[in-house]
């Protein structure tokens, strides 16, 4: 591959005097002190959170597990980062995360690219599966993680390049006073707030957390306004026994913005405010309502059980007045419209038997696990139709000009509209044994069945379908440790998608039979904690896609399953302290990915993925001048992505920088200023199709208060 000037400025860093000087902490240090006995110490002012660095996962192997120790790549983006960047979404911490793109998402709903993989289901909260196509906020994040690769050992079906998870925050029966007020360019306003305190002795206590947002963008017509409330109780029931409890109510409300179309290969020339549409008949709600509920017991000091309850309502609706294709000759653009309701409610349970044990001189960690899921989902999706009631018009043209229209489309459903009622289900037994045969040598071995079903009914013809697939996954890794504090990895994985997809809609007669989808992970790697608080990580992966279903050249009445796709990689990160004042975030990563047989006129075997760009690189740096006065500086590259895969259209490469500034008035009170985009770099942030590319945020600046009480 070659060396783009910012990766060979990457693995310059990693290898900088500063991080070498980090690695050895006691080199030219002082002697120690001697102790001093105090009688009392008190601290008062500020709670900082978390470094950027994180040091253990429970998600990766659904036990407590060092970074160092999981043989797989895992980024993870902490509190910290989000508050320094004043990160309001998901999409905000995709940034940092080397190998995770963004797609468009048709402006309505989260849509992560995970190693050439497009996804709007492959989200967990807690763990727990949250697949349904809405924008998620940032407010009640502990963390963020991206564990790469398809790893259906632990999170089930779909997942092919890797999934999303959401830690929250929890009561801990600690003292937690904080809110936030932010305002800035786009009209944004928001504030966010986070309360708890512990109840009596034992870490019995409540938390809660809330955020409300009113804010609109640099787009003409956009707005967006949300809030949410997510209260946590934790205590204990009895010695070794604790219950957590959670209950979420979010919602959201916003503009669905599909961007700009193309002509001739590129984004059209446009002011980057223009919308093409209608904003105004653009609305997307979605509400979500959720509990969870969480017994942990400890029978002794190596056997635990943990059992986490979940159910989650999502009322999901959006309509789009969106751009089609342009007409170079007549210099118009295609405007059209859908709408989609989605209500969904699942149900699911997990439990957990973890056993640590030896048997002579190895040592196990053994997972025995069951996962019991319901998920029964109402789809329907209407036309817009243009002109007078009963007219079939189903697109009008406008002038590129102006492409911003006051047109009122009318919907009702056409004959191949869906309006679906579908019941999923799961049942999942899984095992796990994580081996140190000593301290230098572990392994990972695990095998999961999935029996999972779902019956679909279509609403409009009375037809109903059904499948049935025993989904069978194993996951291996090896990992060994010349140094305490270095890895080195190999590993296998894999991943199905059944023919319901990832968004249980899409059965169908013709497909039900078809075996799954198949996702094959092969990745070695290295992991290095260069101190306590500071991380790097390389990762070399290859991602195969089968079973993907063809119409046969040699009978078109019939489907075929060939291999699809495959993506070839590097990942690099870093993460924590570089010195006591100065924190990085980022990464770098190339990715080569193709499609192995033609599956489509469009999908041609050879061609590139689409949104996947060659090199992509993140840094983001804080430096903290003294205790009251802070700096940020962050730089952004993504290379060149084709929008779809017939590689028609492509989005340019671009590098953006980043700013902060930190001010503490006092221990009580900070001011932040974050600027985007400083240099005011006109680029293309996303893309849905070859009509719907997303234009980038020009320079805007945002003011955040941090008060703690």
């Amino acid at each position: 591959m070659r060396h783009t000037p910012l990766a060979v400025a990457l693995f310059a860093l990693l290898a900088s005097p500063a991080i070498a000087h980090a690695a050895n902490p006691t080199e030219d240090a002082d002697p120690p002190a001697s102790p001093i006995d105090l009688d009392k110490v008190e601290v008062v002012g500020q709670r900082y959170l978390p470094d950027y660095a994180t040091r253990k996962t429970r998600s990766a192997t659904r036990t407590d597990t060092p970074l160092l120790d999981v043989p797989q790549a895992v980024t993870v983006v902490t509190d910290k980062l989000v508050a320094d960047q004043a990160m309001t979404s998901l999409s905000d911490a995709f940034r940092y995360m080397p190998g995770v793109g963004l797609a468009q998402g048709e402006g309505n709903r989260d849509t992560p690219v995970l190693r050439g993989n497009s996804s709007t289901a492959d989200f967990f909260v807690d763990g727990i599966r949250d697949d349904v196509q809405y924008i998620r906020d940032t407010y009640n994040l502990e963390r963020v993680e991206a564990l790469k690769g398809p790893n259906a050992l632990v999170f089930g079906r779909g997942g092919s390049g890797g999934v999303v998870n959401r830690v929250t925050r929890q009561a801990d029966g600690q003292s937690h006073r904080a809110a936030s007020l932010q305002v800035g360019s786009g009209d944004r306003r928001r504030g966010t707030l986070d309360y708890g305190d512990g109840i009596g002795d034992g870490g019995a206590g409540f938390r809660v957390n809330a955020v409300f947002e009113d804010s609109a963008s640099f787009r003409d017509g956009y707005s967006v306004e949300r809030y949410g409330i997510n209260p946590t109780f934790g205590f204990e029931i009895a010695p070794g026994t604790r219950v957590e409890l959670s209950y979420e109510h979010f919602h959201d409300e916003r503009v669905a913005d599909r961007g700009v179309p193309s002509l001739d290969g590129r984004p059209v020339d446009t002011d980057p405010s223009t919308f093409f549409g209608n904003p105004d008949e653009s609305p997307v709600e979605a509400t979500v309502e959720a509990f969870d509920a969480v017994l942990t017991h400890a029978f002794g000091e190596h056997l635990q059980l943990r059992n986490h309850f979940r159910y989650a309502d999502y009322d999901k609706f959006y309509q789009n007045v969106f751009p089609g294709a342009v007409d170079a000759a007549t210099q118009t653009v295609a405007i059209s419209a859908y709408n989609n309701t989605t209500a969904r409610r699942n149900l699911f349970n997990q439990t957990d038997l973890v056993w640590e044990t030896t048997t002579g001189a190895i040592r196990h960690t053994v997972l025995a696990g069951a996962e019991f899921g319901r998920q029964v989902t109402d789809n329907q999706r209407m036309t817009g139709y243009f002109g007078a009631p009963g007219s079939t018009t189903t697109s009008i043209r406008v002038p590129l000009a102006s492409p911003t229209t006051s047109e009122i489309p009318l919907f009702r459903p056409s004959a191949s509209d869906a309006d679906n009622h579908g019941v999923a289900k799961v049942a999942a037994v899984y095992l796990q044994d994580q081996v140190e045969f000593s301290p230098q040598w572990q392994a990972i071995l695990g095998l999961r069945y999935d029996d999972f079903r779902v019956d679909l009914r279509n609403n409009r013809t009375g037809a109903t379908v059904s499948s049935e697939d025993g989904l069978l996954s194993p996951r291996a890794g090896l990992v060994y440790k010349p140094l305490d504090r270095v890895s080195l990895y190999a590993s296998y994985s894999m991943a199905y998608q059944p023919r319901a997809g990832e968004q249980l809609a899409s059965l169908t007669a013709s497909n039900a039979a078809l075996d799954p989808e198949t996702f094959r992970n092969r990745e070695i790697g290295a992991k290095w904690d260069i101190r306590p608080d500071l991380q790097a990580s390389l990762a070399v992966y290859r991602l195969d896609r089968g079973n993907v279903a063809v119409t046969d050249p040699a009978d078109a009445t019939r489907m075929i399953l060939v291999d699809g796709q495959s993506t070839k990689g590097v990942e690099l990160g870093i993460a924590g302290r570089i010195t006591e004042s100065w924190q990085v975030m980022g990464g770098y990563a190339y990715q080569d990915g193709e499609i192995t047989t033609t599956q489509s006129a469009t999908a041609v075997a050879g061609n590139r993925l689409a949104q996947l760009p060659r090199h992509s690189a993140s840094l983001w740096n804080r430096y903290d001048v003294n205790a009251s006065f802070g700096v940020g500086l962050g730089i952004i590259h993504r290379g060149a992505i084709y929008a779809n895969v017939d590689n028609l259209v492509t989005l340019p490469s671009f590098t953006r920088f980043d700013g902060a500034v930190y001010w503490t008035l006092n221990p009580s009170v900070q001011l932040q200023l974050n600027i985007e985009n400083l240099g005011n770099k006109r680029y293309f942030a996303s893309a849905h199709s070859n009509s719907n590319l997303s234009p980038g945020t020009p320079r805007s600046a945002w003011l955040t208060m941090n008060v703690h009480f």
